[in-house]
């Protein structure tokens, strides 16, 4: 394990190979930026100065970052489609029904384009949104048709998600009360069916969900990220305490970044991510 650079990165980590770096949003200090780590020269740079309160991101088929940004009192919540070489955001959806969004989480995009993510209402009770006017729930918007379906709402505080390998199942970390880990089977791409409880965490975990290529899961906790098998099962615990979220990059796809709010850590594994 070693460190990659000592810099307040909070959420959202996302490899871009291309470039050899990792993006992240910093930690929430009033203004939330979105910043850069070059990998060959460790330099930290900032992309966007002021991102609207941005949380988890992940990587575009288009090449963009799709941002989760939890809005504030003034600004609506939203997932945005950021273009890292020129700063430019654009609104990929902000509104359900007409209802606002609460405070995007985190954001995955499956194989067919679809994006998926949560919207806890952590905004309102941390009083930089307004009360919210939708639940808790992990949403499903389709580009296509610019459709935004809920497709699970039995959350208190829903965070994190990752697909298996094969797109077939959908985990969702839930770090509300209970806090556990669920996962779901997805039903032809659109619906979520089947929910069970895979494992339980320490309050205010899991965060952040990451899978390989093999279908472990990795998931945050008080002592770093618990490894898991698709059933719940403990396999293996990567000792990074403070760890936020992860993401696999890598020329070979098998070092695990972390982000600790003070620190990105890189983990060398035997395997790769998914």
């Amino acid at each position: 394990m070693s460190v990659v650079a000592q810099t307040d990165a909070h959420e959202g980590p996302v490899y871009v190979a291309a470039e050899n770096a990792v993006y992240f949003t910093s930690v929430p200090n009033g203004v939330t930026a979105v910043k850069r780590i070059d990998l060959a020269s460790r330099v930290v740079s900032v992309v966007v100065g002021d991102a609207n309160g941005a949380n988890g991101m992940t990587l575009a088929r288009d090449g963009r970052l799709l941002v989760c940004e939890q809005g504030s009192l003034e600004t609506p919540a939203r997932i945005a489609a950021l273009d890292t070489a020129t700063g430019e955001r654009t609104t990929v959806v902000d509104d359900w029904h007409g209802r606002p969004l609460n405070s995007p989480n985190d954001v995955v995009q499956r194989a067919d384009g679809s994006i998926w993510f949560t919207d806890p209402s952590y905004g309102f009770l941390q009083r930089f949104r307004p009360a919210p006017r939708a639940g808790d729930v992990v949403y499903r918007y389709d580009p296509a048709t610019e459709a935004l379906s809920v497709v699970a709402d039995s959350f208190d505080k829903p965070n994190g998600l990752a697909f298996s390998p094969d797109e077939s199942v959908l985990y969702v970390a839930d770090n509300g009360a209970p806090h556990h880990l669920k996962a779901y089977d997805v039903v032809e791409g659109r619906r979520l069916a089947r929910e069970r409880v895979i494992a339980e965490f320490e309050p205010e975990q899991p965060d952040g969900v990451v899978v390989d290529v093999e279908g472990r899961v990795y998931a945050s906790c008080p002592a770093g990220v618990r490894v898991l098998a698709p059933s719940g099962d403990e396999l293996d615990l990567i000792d990074v305490p403070g760890a936020v979220n992860f993401t696999f990059g890598g020329p070979d796809r098998n070092v695990l970044f972390i982000t600790t709010d003070t620190a990105v850590f890189a983990v060398a594994l035997d395997t790769r991510g998914a």
